[in-house]
């Protein structure tokens, strides 16, 4: 299975620490083994096939939906309906385009480390906001950090052309994705909803109906 490449360095340190503390300790060294399974398994990124309906919205993430309706907290200017999904430290942590488009806007926020299923999580914690358009519908994404995950890691920037499904990210060891859509979109998820990166579709956008 793919690797994230934000993984090698947790990977490769822990089997560097075991190979060492097995000459000192073989409980330390098993310890450290199962140190860097572990990250091999938060760091997998296994291959998913989107859907080409230009009128869907993605999952962003894998996760369980924690808000599906109008805005909970502080959201970006304009009429929004907001899907906010978290991760847990067993979800797949890499990030997907939830509806391709073009980066127009992208700014990093520093902030708080609650933990991120808290409510005023994306209010307070450090986050990552970008906006993509396409044929005049904005929808924005956050990748927010929660009390594990202290960094993020995006490699998209504005000018980019993406599409939906394609992967931009990750966050590291628990976080939270917030996603920002046209208050005329028709959400089909609701709150403790699971979800898949990059395959679930959270919302369908009325602008892109077939006639």
């Amino acid at each position: 299975m793919r690797i994230d490449a934000a993984g090698y360095p947790f990977i490769f340190g822990a089997l560097l620490l075991a190979f060492f503390c097995f000459w000192l300790s073989s409980v330390a060294g098993v310890a450290l083994l199962l140190l860097a399974a572990f990250f091999l398994f938060f760091f997998r990124d296994p291959d998913r096939t989107a859907a080409v309906d230009t009128s869907s919205v993605l999952a962003p993430a894998d996760g369980r939906v924690m808000v599906a309706g109008p805005p909970t907290g502080k959201s970006p200017p304009g009429a929004w309906k907001q899907v906010s999904i978290f991760l847990s430290p067993i979800d797949v942590h890499v990030n997907r385009v939830p509806h391709g488009g073009k980066v127009t806007h992208l700014e990093y926020h520093s902030g708080k480390f609650l933990p991120a299923y808290r409510s005023d999580s994306g209010d307070l914690n450090e986050y990552t906001e970008i906006w993509l358009a396409r044929d005049g519908v904005t929808v924005v994404m956050r990748q927010i950090v929660g009390i594990l995950a202290r960094r993020i890691v995006c490699r998209i920037k504005v000018g980019d052309n993406v599409q939906s499904g394609d992967r931009f990210g990750i966050m590291k060891f628990g976080s939270r994705m917030d996603v920002f859509l046209p208050h005329t979109a028709k959400l089909l998820v609701s709150p403790k909803d699971k979800v898949v990166g990059g395959v679930s579709v959270l919302a369908q956008l009325e602008e892109h109906k077939e006639k």
